[in-house]
């Protein structure tokens, strides 16, 4: 008899806030080994230098991905200017002397208000962009050729902080893929003194913020302490800009078994639309097309995400222990 998998502990995700040094890969393994299991991801990795929010779904909520993968991220990062490096961050090597430039406070924030908005990025050849299945850096170490083709990016709020001799700091919001490490290496090539990134810290992923994000460390605590479920977004809180709806049991099993429903607009709750503290001004970069519902059982368990076909019929997209 083929045994059956076992059912994740725990469903939900968790805000983790990255030390610097670590992979996100690193993380991902350590909350595993305090978890007890393996069915763990993550929105989006952090370079070993970045700290802050990383994103972690456990159990059924990694089926949630797709959903957050427009999601807006915000940073403070600080520019190095002088000199640029290969990597485009602190972790390579110089392309040039140090010049020492100093900067100008209104020259820099006129550069930053150019690269407000939409345009091509080419992303660092030291970048996970897959060529031919391998990641860029992988061939970029080996002094191989790497051909990458710009990708388009936004950014929505590009603003200086603060000056410190060389280092400029930014409060940046953008959208998903972009590459502040090229931010950095492109205004030192405006500027003409070259830069590399020389600090960043991610501060939001959508609704998820610095605020709410746990070390390591206090994640052990309460691990060893029992309470590692009460450090999880429980799944039925996540994606709370869908709007919602309960549905009675004969519906319930329908939708179970993947069939398409319908809803009356008065069966309907709107999703939230006034964001958390230290979230993103907005949450994706465009309004995800068709509209997408969360559906609940009359117990308030999530059953299912649906996906509009026709105005009041809903087709199931993700269906969470379905019929057999």
């Amino acid at each position: 008899m083929t045994k059956q998998p076992q059912p994740a502990p725990f469903d939900g995700a968790l805000v983790i806030n990255k030390p610097q040094g670590k992979t996100s890969h690193d993380v991902v393994d350590a909350v595993r080994h305090l978890a007890g299991f393996r069915q763990i991801g993550h929105l989006g990795t952090l370079d070993p230098l970045a700290t802050g929010v990383l994103v972690l779904l456990l159990g059924k909520a990694t089926r949630f991905v797709r959903f957050y993968s427009g999601r807006r991220k915000r940073y403070t990062a600080g520019f190095r200017f002088g000199f640029a490096t290969n990597t485009f961050d602190s972790e390579g090597q110089p392309a040039g002397p140090d010049v020492a430039p100093a900067l100008d406070r209104e020259l820099v924030e006129r550069l930053a208000a150019e690269f407000t908005g939409r345009f091509e990025q080419m992303p660092p050849i030291f970048s996970a962009k897959k060529i031919q299945g391998r990641p860029a850096y992988e061939l970029a170490r080996k002094n191989l050729a790497v051909e990458l083709k710009p990708v388009p990016v936004e950014i929505f709020e590009y603003r200086l902080l603060e000056i410190e001799g060389p280092i400029a700091r930014f409060s940046i919001e953008c959208s998903s893929g972009t590459y502040i490490r090229s931010l950095a290496h492109d205004m030192g090539q405006r500027l003409g003194c070259g830069a590399h990134l020389a600090e960043i810290c991610r501060t939001a992923v959508g609704e998820f913020s610095l605020e709410q994000a746990l070390t390591l460390e206090e994640l052990a605590r309460a691990t060893k302490e029992g309470k590692f479920a009460s450090c999880m977004i429980p799944l039925e809180n996540l994606l709370p800009n869908f709007p919602r709806t309960n549905v009675l049991p004969v519906l319930e099993k329908k939708i179970r078994h993947g069939a398409k429903f319908n809803v009356m607009p008065s069966q309907l709750q709107a999703g939230r639309v006034e964001l958390p503290p230290g979230a993103t001004t907005q949450l994706d970069t465009e309004t995800p097309h068709p509209p997408r519902l969360r559906v609940f059982s009359q117990q308030n368990k999530l059953i299912a995400i649906a996906e509009a076909v026709v105005p009041r019929t809903y087709q199931p997209i993700v269906v969470f222990d379905p019929l057999p």
